[in-house]
């Protein structure tokens, strides 16, 4: 089922109003022949945010700012609410909290600081204040969906008791609208103190004022994936909209289902037996029996409740609601608008997976700056890197094309980190650290940064010298915990990957083959940094470490069934033997049905992927892949067997780049047909269009290059390229203030399974003259802002083209030397 009936409201179904006859900033070099996009002015309108809110796909539909620390949302009671919110009508509402992550997994992280009214209870002792007890059921729609609505920076819902809720955020601050039906005789609100998406709080404090009923408060809990805490603290204010709200007729204290009229302080009351509780009031209603509005204007803080307050008052002074809304929907249009496509010919659905995939790459990381605790420090602190593991691939290399200043602020928030806490984060959510999953995956988001825009990285206050040491510390320097920061370097240094039977007190003997391949592109990566700053020595030395994936590799590995498949990599002794774990390990024909996470107890050598994924992951080198798989015909023929036997995984990131590896043998056709194959079967537009986990905006990053025609190679200045959704699409690049636009000849729509078509790039030229290669862009036409021509064709074996760099780079063709 599609989720349009559910958004109308939104204006998805006039969604061509919100096209302009304006034109995009020029590119670089204009052709008369080509007529300019219609400028989408308003591309918030075609963004629908509960794409992936059922189905596991654990995404935030709330009101946040790009990049926001405050996410305020619904939280409901379902078992997948790590997000807070359930697309699903049947479950209850429990509140609307201020702190949410989107599409991540672990334990359900924050859901923080929950308001909640109440139309009507028999008195102020007996409301049901625990969360079990007060929850709700919302209104449901004709169409059996819930009365939800969200727009960019816009949240509303309509309970089953009338009551109507609107949300709406600033960075630090959410603003909250409660309308309460007319002829309410005692609207009341509950603010909860304790209750986070794990019942985790300790040592909660909470005050509340009975003239101006402003609560502040906070407590300790714990992280969503490791094993830390955090403090949070709050500050709440209310105001009425129409009318003057007036002091409480009623206030106090709640513990567990009891609210205790005349308190004030969580000091009054015996809290340590029970462990929910906060503040409860109530209000005059408005006059006339009019419906009654208030607003809750909620700060939030991980110094102190102070600092909740002051960032409350810095950002929503007036509780003007409308406004706040509209400067929010303002900063999104500005951020979307940067990519621009041409609507001509492309159904309304296309359009709005693509710039909700775009939207959804900006919910995270989240933008904590002047709410670290940890130390004091000038630079921006960006928290809700859950994890860099998941985003590395696509999501930084998006950002690179579009929101760049952006990018830079996250990449000095890393390098602060690493320079108080020794080595760089790979996995953090509320300023705690949580477990790695890869390898030191901040180290290619580094180098994707510095190899693009290393001309402009002073400027950007980026200084390449932290930049390096930062890679350094994690390149050669074993941390005391590794399974929270670095890597296992000492083994890694010695014997050029993970053996499977050396156990170090620091840290857990596991993922051995994956943290392998991990390490092996992070120090790619690194090489090309040391490249660009002329260390010829270290992008030696890091180009060969680059190769280490090999040293993992058995030849002699065959899958059952499969004999024609030859070669896998395999966990390894540090005798030098191997050992064997079943090629099919982790897939959906596991005949173990086995899974590979983070346990040591497994021994599979592998995390979220099969031995038969995680051996086509080499993309520094595929050339060199190619060799160990036999040869060209070898190598397509394991891609088709991967494909057609379901071995490719949508919904993990280590098969993120498999539809697109076909480049590499001279069959970019075949690339095409795969990633569009991908979106056809596993992106829609409909509350469950996520394949899985959307894990912090990479899947939306990766949908959203896939429907762009590219794919990326992070810390490198190539861009693998097919043919858009669009008949144009452009990219404005603020820091460099040029547009480049891809133009599709020959445009005749996109089949609706992803097969066929008049899609398969014929001929690439830039700027008017005929490209080096049919199958990737350089860097440099991004920089200089270029117009991309793309002559496109149903003949599916067209190739890259016959010169010298016709092909992708790999290592072993001497391409990153």
């Amino acid at each position: 089922m599609k989720y349009l009936a559910l958004v109308g409201f939104l204006g998805v179904v006039n969604a061509q109003s919100a096209l302009s006859s304006s034109s995009p900033s020029p590119s670089a070099v204009s052709a008369a022949a080509i007529p300019p996009i219609p400028k989408i002015t308003d591309p918030a309108s075609l963004v629908i945010p509960f794409i992936g809110t059922t189905n596991g796909g654990h995404v935030f539909p709330g009101a946040t700012l790009p990049h926001g620390m405050i996410k305020a949302g619904m939280d409901t009671d379902s078992p997948g609410n790590h997000a807070g919110y359930d697309g699903d009508p049947q479950f209850n509402v429990t509140g609307f909290s201020q702190l949410h992550d989107s599409g991540t997994g672990g334990a359900v992280p924050l859901s923080n600081f929950k308001l909640f009214p109440f139309l009507e209870c028999p008195t102020f002792e007996k409301c049901p204040t625990t969360m079990a007890n007060r929850k709700i059921l919302r209104k449901v729609l004709p169409n059996g969906l819930p009365d939800d609505f969200a727009s960019p920076g816009y949240f509303s819902t309509n309970l089953s008791n009338s009551i109507r809720v609107e949300l709406t955020a600033t960075r630090r601050t959410a603003l909250h609208r409660y309308t309460f039906p007319a002829g309410t005789a005692n609207p009341r609100l509950l603010v909860d103190i304790t209750n986070d998406g794990q019942k985790s709080s300790t040592n909660p404090v909470m005050t509340l004022d009975p003239d101006t009923a402003r609560v502040v408060g906070g407590a300790s809990f714990s992280a969503s994936f490791g094993p830390g805490r955090y403090n949070a603290f709050t500050c709440v204010d209310f105001k009425a909209e129409g009318f003057t709200l007036g002091k409480p007729t009623e206030y106090g204290v709640w513990l567990s289902n009891f609210p205790v009229r005349g308190t004030t302080n969580l000091l009054q009351v015996y809290y340590g037996f029970v462990s929910e509780m906060g503040a409860l009031f109530t209000w005059n209603p408005a006059p006339s029996g009019k419906p009654t509005t208030i607003l809750a204007r909620v700060g939030v803080s991980f110094i102190s409740s102070d600092q909740a307050c002051a960032n409350a008052q810095e950002e929503i002074p007036d509780f003007d609601f409308d406004s706040v809304h509209a400067a929010n929907r303002a900063q999104w249009n500005d951020l979307l608008s940067r990519v621009q496509v041409d609507t001509t010919g492309v159904p309304l659905e296309t359009m709005q997976l693509f710039y909700s995939s775009l939207y959804r790459t900006h919910i995270s990381p989240a933008d904590y700056t002047g709410e670290n605790p940890k130390w004091n420090s000038t630079e921006p602190y960006f928290d809700s890197l859950y994890c860099n593991w998941d985003t590395y691939r696509t999501l930084y290399p998006l950002m690179s094309l579009h929101d760049p200043v952006t990018f830079s602020r996250i990449v000095r928030g890393m390098i602060d980190i690493q320079k108080h806490e020794g080595w760089l984060p790979e996995c953090r959510g509320a300023t705690a650290m949580h477990f790695v999953q890869g390898g030191s995956n901040a180290d290619p988001i580094l180098g994707e940064f510095f190899v693009k825009f290393n001309k402009q990285a002073a400027a950007l206050n980026v200084s390449a010298t932290d930049l390096y040491n930062a890679l350094l510390a994690d390149a050669e320097i074993q941390p005391p915990n590794w399974n929270l920061q670095g890597r296992q370097a000492n083994l890694w240094k010695q014997l050029g990957y993970i053996p499977q039977d050396m156990f170090d007190a620091g840290g857990a003997n596991t993922k051995q083959v994956s943290r392998t391949v991990e390490h092996a592109f992070n120090d790619f990566a690194i090489s090309q940094v040391a490249k660009t700053l002329g260390k010829t020595a270290d992008k030696q030395k890091y180009l060969k470490r680059a190769g280490n994936f090999a040293n993992v590799w058995n030849p002699n590995i065959t899958v059952p069934d499969s004999p024609n498949v030859v070669g896998m990599l395999q966990p390894r002794f540090a005798d030098g033997t191997f050992n064997f774990t079943d090629p099919r390990h982790c897939s959906i024909h596991d005949p173990a049905k086995a899974t590979c996470f983070l346990n040591a107890a497994n021994r599979d050598g592998f995390y979220e992927g099969s031995p038969i994924i995680y051996s086509q992951y080499f993309p520094q080198d595929t050339q060199k892949l190619i060799e160990l798989q036999g040869g060209i015909q070898s190598f397509i023929t394991r891609l088709d067997f991967i494909f057609n036997q379901s071995y490719f995984d949508s919904t993990d990131e280590p098969s993120q780049q498999m539809p697109f590896m076909y480049h590499y043998a001279n069959r970019p056709g075949l690339s095409t047909q795969r990633s569009r194959q991908v979106i056809a079967q596993f992106f829609n537009t409909s509350t469950n269009g996520l394949p899985g986990n959307d894990d912090s905006g990479a899947m939306g990053s990766y949908a959203a290059f896939y429907l762009a025609g590219m794919y990326p190679l992070p810390a490198t200045r190539q861009m693998l390229l097919s043919s858009p959704y669009f008949p144009q699409i452009s990219f404005f690049n603020p820091l460099f203030n040029t547009t480049t636009k891809i133009v599709s000849h020959g445009f005749t729509g996109n089949p609706a399974d992803g097969t066929g078509g008049n899609v398969f790039v014929k001929s690439v030229s830039v700027n008017g003259k005929p490209y080096k290669t049919n199958c990737y862009l350089e860097w440099d036409v991004f920089e200089s802002g270029s117009l991309v021509e793309l002559t496109l064709s149903d003949d599916i074996t067209l190739g890259c083209g016959k010169g010298k760099d016709a092909l992708p780079p790999s290592i072993s063709t001497g391409g990153y030397n």
